[in-house]
Order: structure tokens, then C-alpha cells, then sequence
């Protein structure tokens, strides 16, 4: 049936690739998933490094606010003593 220059395929798709096509699709298909997997690998060892750097700058600003009540209290009481 056509129409306007169209014409409806009795599959509603493209024909059937040949099957060297099927093959190379399937090789490309494995190669990204392989890609895929690799790149998940990798984000994932980024975030545990994010999360260790996390805690690493936590534990450095709770020293550091500790140090800094500990300098004001110090300064305060060199003060006291003029």
C-alpha cells in the first residue's frame, strides 16, 4: 500500500541485517558493554577515594577547630595577664 511514497514493510522494520552485520553488531555491542563495565569499575574506586579523602578532611577540620579553641583560649588568658 503506499502512501505520499511510502510504502508499509510487512514487518514494520527494517529487513533482516545480513548475517556478517548480526556478527559485527554483536562484537560491538560486547566491546561497549565491556566498556561500560570497565568505566562502572572505575567510578566506583573513584568514589571510595572520594569518601576516604572525605573523611580525611573531616578529621582535619575537627582537629583544626579544635586547635583554634585551643589558640583562643591561650590568647585569652596572655591577655588577662597584661
Amino acid at each position: 500500500m503506499a502512501f505520499n511514497g511510502f510504502y508499509e514493510s510487512a514487518a514494520w522494520g527494517e529487513s533482516e541485517p545480513e548475517t556478517q552485520d548480526i556478527v559485527k553488531d554483536a562484537i560491538r555491542k560486547e566491546q561497549v558493554l565491556q566498556e561500560i563495565t570497565a568505566a562502572q569499575d572505575d567510578l566506583r574506586a573513584l568514589l571510595t577515594r572520594v569518601h576516604s579523602v572525605q573523611a580525611d578532611v573531616d578529621k582535619l577540620t575537627s582537629e583544626n577547630a579544635t586547635l583554634q579553641v585551643y589558640i583562643d583560649n591561650l590568647t585569652m588568658q596572655m591577655a588577662k595577664r597584661k
